[in-house]
Formats: structure tokens, sequence, C-alpha cells
């Protein structure tokens, strides 16, 4: 019997019509593996994910691979966005074999949940070099049954190596800094922004250290790698033309063509780093962009009572790889009156968005500026910026008809977290009250429906890990900042004793992915993979509380956190970004003592001028604003514009 039709996650509910007698993960099925002395099949995906669809189709709607399955094995679906940890493990143990990570995720497990064998994708025949997943399943088969002995020690030693050992410490200085400028900029791509080659993904922790960097030093090479970077995936496909928002990652290096499911987690983070780059360069385009990210969550991925959704994915079909993205160019003509066509096909339709799979279709990106178009066609530029409004209009207008590819509508704590921050920051840029309050709106519903009996939930029914906390807790921060209302200080404070006390690595400092041992292991990290890191972004957060809640204590954990990391960090680069930002915070920490009423000119432009590393902390009406960092105080501020000239200076 398949069990899947039952559960909350979208994902498994999709595997339910097939013949494999699917198990979720629970007790259970290990329980059946061990009474039936059967290993079992682990398939770890997600439901934006086009090659797990991809491998359903070809492999388990297979009926002789599906009998196999029953017979011989106990089938489990995982959804790896709805149990992270438990991916997060197998991942590791994978690419100890040697077979690479990513998802589809398939391993082999004995009975005490430890794996033997994996890989990801496995077509049903061989094909490409890669073994067909029928002739997959019977080597396991063999080897199960035949070498019974020699898998028990692999899986011991695989176990082992996944285990992390004692992490050394590092000395915390600026000097971290500095060699993160330099690691950054060895990998830099001058030609096309973003970071060494393809596949690329948008490294938002990167590039928010780099801009926080450059606001502070103001070195034009610095400031050239967030602005190249930023602006070049705006123009590729890799960012929603038509919709706003951004797919996932760029499989080549000019940002043209993506994989192209949307996160929430990638546009949470990138909606942070454009906010804050228009602040540090004034550049109205990358405000555009930060617009262009919320009214893709308003249409698509956010619900009206409040919330973010998880994801969308990247196709409809599995055999219709990006199609609802893409165009052909009997599609773009049909769509476009003849004037618009002219232009909106040199602005947008090009080769080189041709996607491998069907070079037929492609992705639109900005081919042409409107200066050069208008010199092309004789125009002016103004009237080709119109044109070019009217024709994109037209354009959603025509893909809106199509049958859009699945949204998980699953509110996950941290994903909310993040979007939540990310909104109350962005209003303080765009200035929309509306956006202010439906994070507010989203935040009042994730505590009200994510915390049952003072325990956080990472969702329905799946208990909250060290991302959930540490991004709430973000939130909550961001909202007491943003409000002055005391009550979100108070949940902040909670909710980090309580991570403090479940999450805390009391021998070497920083904290653990999760509360207990997941199968056998805790794991701790400050990489940003790809969102950034939550031991990194609680640092922090340590430090804001510490001078908001006058807790000394919460400072004392952040510098055990940072020396807990440094010396791998260099390792890491631009996947350390995060953690280099929490050096520099640090060191660098303003903290605004505001003596004023919320809401008033003087909070507000304590509020609203960009300076990275700020805090906020509200005391009485006085009406004055104390500055102090890390070993000094100056003199109070009662001039809003005072106020905005001194933080804005980048001292």
């Amino acid at each position: 019997m398949n069990r899947l039709a039952t559960e909350r996650s979208p994902y498994l509910r999709h595997a339910a019509d097939q013949k494999i007698r699917w198990y979720p993960w629970c007790d259970e099925a290990f329980e059946k593996a061990r009474q039936e002395d059967k290993p079992l099949f682990l398939s770890s995906g997600a439901v934006w994910c086009h090659w797990c669809h991809v491998m359903a189709k070809e492999s388990f709607f297979d009926e002789e691979a599906a009998q196999i399955l029953n017979d011989h094995f106990i089938s489990i679906k995982l959804d790896r966005d709805e149990r992270p940890e438990i991916d997060r493990r197998y991942q590791k143990a994978v690419s100890a074999m040697g077979a690479g990570g990513g998802w589809p995720l398939t391993v082999f497990l004995t009975p005490d949940r430890k794996p033997f064998f994996g890989g990801t994708y496995f077509p049903p025949e061989d094909v490409y070099g890669r073994p067909g997943f029928k002739k997959v399943l019977r080597a396991v088969i063999e080897l199960y049954r035949t070498k019974r002995d020699e898998v028990s020690r692999y899986t011991d030693e695989l176990m082992a190596f996944i285990r992390p050992g004692a992490l050394p410490l590092g000395e915390v200085s600026t000097a971290l800094l500095d060699t993160a400028l330099r690691g950054m900029g060895s990998l830099f791509d001058p030609q096309n922004g973003g970071f060494g080659t393809a596949p690329k993904f948008p490294a938002p922790g990167a590039l928010g250290f780099l801009l926080n960097r450059f606001f502070f030093a103001r070195e034009e090479g610095v400031g050239l790698m967030v602005r190249k970077t930023l602006t070049a995936m705006a123009k590729g496909g890799f960012h929603d033309q038509l919709r706003g928002g951004f797919h996932r990652y760029s499989v080549d290096a000019s940002w043209t063509v993506p994989h192209f499911e949307k996160m929430a987690d990638d546009n949470a983070w990138l909606l942070r780093n454009y906010s804050d780059a228009c602040s540090v360069f004034g550049d109205g385009y990358f405000r555009e962009v930060a617009r262009g990210i919320i009214a893709f969550t308003v249409a698509v991925l956010s619900d009206p009572d409040g919330g973010f959704y998880a994801n969308q994915d990247a196709d409809v079909t599995p055999d219709d790889e990006g199609g609802y993205f893409t165009w052909t160019e009997e599609e773009f003509r049909d769509a476009l009156p003849a004037g618009e066509y002219e232009v909106l096909s040199l602005h947008l339709l090009h080769e080189r968005g041709a996607t491998h799979h069907d070079p037929s279709r492609k992705v639109l990106f900005v081919a042409a500026e409107p200066k050069e178009i208008a010199a092309r066609t004789g125009r002016q530029e103004e009237e080709i910026r119109e044109i070019i409004t009217r024709g994109k209009e037209k354009l959603l207008q025509a893909r809106d008809r199509r049958k859009a590819p699945f949204v998980d509508s699953t509110l996950y704590t941290s994903l909310n977290g993040m979007f939540i921050t990310a909104y109350l920051k962005a209003f303080r840029v765009l200035g929309e009250e509306w956006i202010r309050d439906f994070a507010l709106k989203s935040l009042h519903r994730t505590l009200r429906e994510h915390r049952t009996g003072g325990v956080l939930l990472h969702t329905a029914g799946v208990k909250a890990l060290l991302d959930d906390h540490i991004y709430l807790i973000e939130a909550l921060h961001a909202a007491y900042e943003e409000t002055g209302d005391t009550a979100w200080l108070t949940e902040a404070d909670g909710l980090m004793e309580h991570c403090l006390e479940r999450f805390w690595d009391a021998s070497e400092g920083g904290f653990f992915d999760a509360e207990t041992e997941v199968l056998g292991v805790r794991l701790k990290g400050m990489e940003d993979i790809p969102h950034p890191s939550a031991n990194a972004v609680g640092i922090p957060l340590l430090l804001s509380l510490a001078d908001a809640t006058g807790k000394e204590k919460y400072r004392d954990y952040a510098g055990k956190a940072l020396h807990a990391f440094a010396a791998q960090a260099g390792d890491f680069g631009v996947h350390a970004g995060s953690y280099f930002s929490a050096v520099d915070a640090y060191f660098s920490l303003l903290t605004l003592t505001v003596e004023a009423s919320p809401g008033s000119a003087l909070a507000r432009a304590a509020l609203d001028a960009f300076r990275p590393y700020k805090s906020i902390v509200y005391r009485g009406d006085t009406g004055r604003v104390i500055p102090c960092s890390r070993d000094a105080c100056y003199e109070p501020v009662e001039s809003p514009g005072t106020l905005r000239t001194i933080l804005t200076a980048g001292k």
C-alpha cells in the first residue's frame, strides 16, 4: 500500500498514485525492514526539482522497477524541504561515496538507518554513462544478500566520516575581512559578474558582505564586484523579466539561461541585496528590481492572509523544462502588435537565450538597452522605454494564460522569517506602508500557527530546527526596530534563550542544526549553502539583543561563535560571506539609542538611513538619538537631517 496520500507535503502526495509501496519517513518503515530483513530505498527530493519529476516519470512509474522495489526493499519518500536535517546527513554520506550530491537523492539504507550505497538521478536503463535504475536495484539486492558483513563495516565507516570532528579555534580580527576580500576578488568574474564559472548561484551572503565593505571603505574594486553582479543578474534570464523575482541558479556563466524553479529563500535574500544596493549606490534600477521581487511574491509566493509560500516549480510537466517561462519566436510575435514586436524582440529575444533541450524556446533577457534600440530604429529613447513597458505587460498577460507551474504553499517558519525581515528592510527603502503591514501580519500568523504549547514548529507536525529559530528571531528583532513594540523584543529574547539552551555547543561554541542527534549526528556549520548560514546570522543578532536587552552574556556568546568558525572560514570563501559579515559587525556595530517615539521623524531617520551593522534600541522620549560603538558613545543627535548625514557618511 502506498501511504503518501494523506501526507501534508505536496511532494509526497504527488507520489501517492505510484505503484511503489512508499512510506513517509517514519519508525514503522525501519521496523518493517528489520522484521523482513530487507534494505531500505530512500528517495529525497522536492516539488520544485525538475530531475525528481523526471526520475519519477521514467523510473518510479516503471512497473518492473516498482515490482523490484516492492519485493526486495522498503521504500521511503522524503521531502527535503520538510525534513532538511535528514536530507543534509544523507547528502554528506552520498558525497563521501564519491557520487556527488543534489536532488533527487537516492540512498540505500540498512534497517538501522545507515547508508551503504547511493547517488542522485538514475535513468531507467543505462544511458549517458549512468547505470540504469533497475540494474542498480538488482546490484544492491545482490550486495545486501551476499556481503552483509562488508556492508555493515562500510556503513560504520561512512557514519564516522560524516560525524564532525573538533573544530580548531581561530583568531578573530579585522584581518579576516581583508582575507575574505582577496578570496572573493580572486573568484570574481569581471566579464559576467558573479563568482566562479557555470553553474552560477547568486551568493547573497557574499554580496551583502561586499556591499557593506564598500560602504565603509569605498574601494572601487569592491563596489564594482557588487554592481556588476547585481546588474548582470538582473539583466539576465536568471531574473524573470516579466513577473519579477529570480530563478534558483544560472546554468551558464552569463546569467542567461536559468534552472527555472523559484525559491523563497533566494528571493528573500536578494530582496535585501537589491534594497541595500539601492541605498548605497543610489541606483533607481536596483530599486525597481527590489520592487519586482515584491511584486512576484505578491502574485505567486504569498497568502493574502499573511505568510510566504516555499517555492514555485520549474516545470508544468517533466517533459516541459521551463516551458512556462520561455518563448518561441511565433509565441512572442503573436503576443505583440507589430510595432511593439520590433522593439521587444530586440530588447528581450536573442539566440543566446536558447534552451539546451529545445533551441526553439528562448529565455528572455536584456539583449539590447533602450538607448541602443533607439539608435537602431531611429526612435526616441523615451518612446522605446514606453513601448517596452507596454509590451512587457502584454507578454505577461499572454504568459499568464498558460498553465503555470505548481506552487508549494507550505508555510515554513524559516522561510517566513527570512521574507518578513526582507520586507521590513525593503520598506525602509521603498516606503510603501503595505509592505511593512504585510510583514507584520505574516509574523503574527507564523507565531499563531507554528508555535504550539511553547514549542516552535518548522511546519505543521515537524519540530523546528536552528534555521527556524534564528530567522524567526531576526524577524522579531526587525519588527521591534520598526515599531518600537517591546512585545516583539520579548519574543525574540525568549526564543534566543531557547536557542542557547537547546542548540548551543557548550564545548566549542556555535549552534548545532538540530536540538538532538539526527541519525546519530549533530552538525554545526557556518557556510552559506545557499542562503546565509543561521550560525552566521545569529552572531549579529546576539550583539543586537545584548544592546536591546542589556544581557551581556549574548555578547559573550557572539564572541565564542566567531572564534568557533574563524579557523575554517577562509576555506569557504564566497560561501562564508555571512560569517565575514558577522566578523565585520563585531567590530563595526553602531548602537543607536533612540529616545524618541517610534514613527517620529527622528526615529524614522535612525531606521531609514542606511548603515551596515546598525542596532536600534528604544529608551524614553527626550527627542534625541545617542550613537555608541564598541568602546565609545558620541554626542546626542536631535536633528533627523544631521542623523542621516552621520549614518550615511560611512564612518
